[in-house]
């Protein structure tokens, strides 16, 4: 004689294990930065400080040189050097002069030197009251996409690390700009 589960009971069963299985495939979960700065400045002379994608080093201490590939079309590449030691290279995605706006993302990580391992960024410049709002925002992974990342590779150092460097550009922008 068989024994059959009634299809209740193995269904039950599947539908209790789901939430485990489920608990142990969990990855990164991708994180969001905004981080804005007003200047009292006319947006098209704040544009002209951040419009060229190899200019970063010229307005971010955090980075000690910036070169790109193919200037600021599509496609090219950026080769950050930061200040803290450690390179990274940044592809350039897309690049509106008219609209103050370029986006780009990480084409090769370094999390050693920068504990993320992957970004997409938008860098623009909009009229606000009084002049302008730069707004530098990006969507990233933490430098270690398993389940328990190291300390220094976690989403807090990954946040960390992103808050600084936008913090960086931004704040001394508009200490430069509003001289």
């Amino acid at each position: 004689m068989s024994y059959r589960l009634p299809r209740f009971t193995l269904a039950a069963a599947l539908a209790a294990a789901l939430p485990i299985a489920s608990a142990f495939a969990h990855g990164p979960t991708p994180h969001k930065a905004d981080e804005t700065v007003t200047i009292a400045r006319p947006p098209a002379e704040v544009w002209k400080a951040v419009a060229d994608f190899d200019a970063l080093a010229k307005w971010n201490p955090a980075v000690k040189s910036s070169v790109a590939s193919n200037g600021n079309a599509p496609g090219s590449e950026r080769t950050v050097v930061l200040a803290a030691g450690g390179e990274l290279i940044d592809s350039l995605d897309t690049y509106d002069a008219a609209a103050m706006s370029y986006g780009y993302r990480l084409y090769q990580e370094n999390v050693e030197a920068f504990p993320v391992s992957y970004y997409t960024a938008e860098l623009s410049v909009k009229p606000a009251d009084g002049g302008s709002e730069v707004l530098w925002s990006a969507r990233y992974y933490r430098g270690d996409t398993h389940n328990d990342p190291p300390e220094n590779l976690n989403d807090a150092a990954a946040q960390k690390a992103i808050h600084d460097l936008f913090r960086a550009g931004l704040d001394n922008l508009k200490r430069t700009l509003e001289k």
